[in-house]
C-alpha cells in the first residue's frame, strides 16, 4: 500500500482492535459471571474489580499486533500466521499483566476469564481480518482501490521500477501510460493527464535527466497531480532512504540503523523495567561478588572503564572486578598471547585474572553491575558488546564502526554463539552487523531466551 493509506489504515484497525479486546474482555467476565451464578446475571460488577486489564489491553494490545506485523499485507497471510502473530502478541500481554501482578500487587481474574478472554480475542479478532479481506477482495474486482497512475522517466528506468511492483501494490494502480521524457516532449505528460484522468505521476530517472524531471514535476503541480519521484538515483548497498523534514526543508535520509519507532521505545522500556527487575533479582549476586573479592584480593570490588558507547561516545561501564589492580599495565607483556585476529584484546588463561574472578567469569556474573548502564540509558539489554576506547581505535576499517550506530548491549549474538569460540574480529562484526539488519522485538527476545542456557552452561565463557 501506498504509504499515506497504509498509516490511515494501521491507525483505523488498531482502533477498530482496541475496542474488539474490550469487547472480549467484557465478554470473558459476562460468560464467566454467567457460568458461576444461577441467580440474576450482574456482569458489570466483576468487570470493574479488574478494570485495569482493560486500560493495559486497549492501548497495548494493538501496539503488541503492529509489532508482530499482523497490519501488513493482509491478502497474503494465512490462517496460521495470523495465529501466531496474535499468540506473539499475547505473550507480551501477559509480561505486562505479571509484572502488574507482582511489582504493583493489583489482582487479576481467575484463569477461567483469562483462558475465555484469550479465546474470545483470538476469535474475534480473526473475524475482523476475515471481514477485511473480504472487504479488500471485494474492492479488488470492483477496482475501487486501483488509482489511475501514470509512469514517467527514463525508458530503462522505467522498465526497472516496474519489475519492483509488488502483488500488492498493482492491486491498487491501473498504470495508464508510460512517458520517455529522454524522448518525448512534455506536452505528451499533459495529455496523458487529461486523457486518463490520472491522480498519480511516478517519476523515474537518473541524476542526469533531473533538469526534466523538475519541468515534469512543475507540470503536475500546475495540473494538480501529486508527483512521486523515484529515489534511487544515489545507490546505497545497506543504507535504506527516507523522507523527513529539517524545518521547513525537505531532507532525503539514508539509514542504516532502525528509524525511531514504537518498537524502539518498547525496546527502551523493556531495557529499563528489565534492568530494574534483574537489579532485584540477582542482588544475592551482588553481595556474594563483594564479599567474595574484597575477601580473596586486595582493591575496589568495581572496575570501571571508559568504553564506546553509542556512535562511539565514550561512556564509563561498570563490572565486578576480576583482574588484579595492575591488570591494565600488564596487558603489554601479555601481547603475544593474543588470540583474536583484530584489534580485541582476549587471552585464554589469563594470569591476570584470580581464582575468585574466573568464577565470576565462569558464570557471568562479573557482568551484573551492567544492569546500571542500562538503567542509566548508555547500554541496553541486547546490543553490540561495548569495546574498550583504545580497541575502537584500532578499527582496520570503517565498516567494523558502524557496529557502533546503535546501543551497546549486556548481551548479543556474538554472546551466544560461543563468546570466546569466536576468534576474528571480523566474525564478530559479522554477527553485530547481522543483528543491526535484522532488529526486532523478537529478535532482541530470542537473544535473550538463548543467553540464559548459555550463562548457566558457562558456554563459551572462559
Amino acid at each position: 500500500m501506498l504509504r499515506r493509506k497504509q498509516e490511515f489504515n494501521l491507525q483505523f484497525h488498531q482502533l477498530v482492535d482496541g475496542a474488539v479486546l474490550a469487547l472480549a474482555f467484557w465478554g470473558a467476565h459476562v460468560l464467566r459471571s454467567y457460568g458461576a451464578s444461577r441467580g440474576p446475571l450482574d456482569p458489570i460488577s466483576p468487570f470493574n474489580e479488574f478494570r485495569w486489564m482493560l486500560f493495559v489491553t486497549v492501548p497495548f494490545g494493538p501496539l503488541f499486533l503492529e509489532l508482530q506485523s499482523f497490519y501488513l499485507h493482509p491478502l497474503e497471510k494465512n490462517f496460521w500466521k495470523s495465529l501466531s502473530q496474535m499468540a506473539r502478541a499475547a505473550f507480551w500481554l501477559c509480561l505486562i499483566f505479571g509484572a502488574c501482578w507482582m511489582f504493583l500487587h493489583l489482582e487479576v481474574p481467575s484463569r477461567a476469564v483469562l483462558v475465555l478472554f484469550g479465546l474470545l480475542a483470538a476469535a474475534l479478532l480473526g473475524i475482523r481480518e476475515w471481514i477485511t479481506i473480504l472487504y479488500l477482495h471485494q474492492r479488488v474486482r470492483s477496482g475501487a482501490m486501483r488509482e489511475s497512475v501514470l509512469l514517467a522517466g527514463v525508458a530503462l528506468d522505467i522498465e526497472q521500477l516496474k519489475k519492483t511492483f509488488t502483488p500488492d501494490q498493482m492491486m491498487q494502480m491501473n498504470i495508464m501510460g508510460e512517458i520517455d521524457i529522454e524522448r518525448q516532449p512534455i506536452g505528451d505528460l499533459v495529455h496523458a493527464l487529461h486523457e486518463h484522468s490520472i491522480s498519480r505521476v511516478i517519476l523515474a530517472g537518473g541524476h542526469s535527466h533531473l533538469n526534466r524531471i523538475q519541468e515534469a514535476i512543475g507540470v503536475c503541480e500546475l495540473e494538480g497531480v501529486e508527483a512521486w519521484l523515484l529515489a534511487d538515483f544515489i545507490k546505497t548497498s545497506i543504507a535504506r532512504p527516507d523522507f523527513d523534514m529539517m524545518g521547513s526543508r525537505a531532507m532525503l535520509v539514508f539509514r542504516t540503523t532502525p528509524e525511531i519507532s514504537w518498537a524502539l521505545m518498547v525496546k527502551s522500556v523493556i531495557d529499563r523495567v528489565g534492568a530494574a527487575i534483574l537489579l532485584l533479582l540477582s542482588s544475592p549476586f551482588f553481595l556474594l561478588a563483594a564479599a567474595g573479592i574484597r575477601l580473596t584480593s586486595p582493591g575496589p570490588i568495581i572496575f570501571r572503564q571508559k568504553r564506546a558507547g553509542k556512535n562511539g561516545k565514550p561512556f564509563t561501564m561498570f563490572k565486578f572486578r576480576t583482574m588484579e589492580t595492575d591488570a591494565e599495565m600488564r596487558q603489554a607483556e601479555l601481547a603475544a598471547f593474543n588470540q583474536m585476529v583484530g584489534p580485541v584484546f582476549k587471552v585464554a588463561r589469563d594470569p591476570r585474572v584470580t581464582p575468585f574472578g574466573r568464577w565470576l567469569r565462569k558464570c557471568s556474573i562479573d557482568e551484573l553491575p551492567q544492569l546500571v548502564n542500562v538503567l542509566k540509558g548508555s547500554m541496553s539489554l541486547v546490543g553490540p558488546r561495548p569495546l574498550p576506547i583504545y580497541e575502537v581505535e584500532k578499527f582496520e576499517n570503517a565498516a567494523q564502526r558502524r557496529r557502533l550506530s546503535v546501543k551497546p548491549g549486556l548481551t548479543c549474538l556474538w554472546q551466544v554463539s560461543g563468546r570466546n569460540e569466536v576468534k576474528d574480529f571480523r566474525e564478530w562484526v559479522r554477527l553485530d552487523l547481522k543483528y543491526i539488519d535484522n532488529w526486532s522485538i523478537w529478535l532482541d527476545l530470542k537473544i535473550l531466551l538463548k543467553t540464559i542456557p548459555a550463562v548457566l552452561s558457562g558456554f563459551g565463557a572462559k
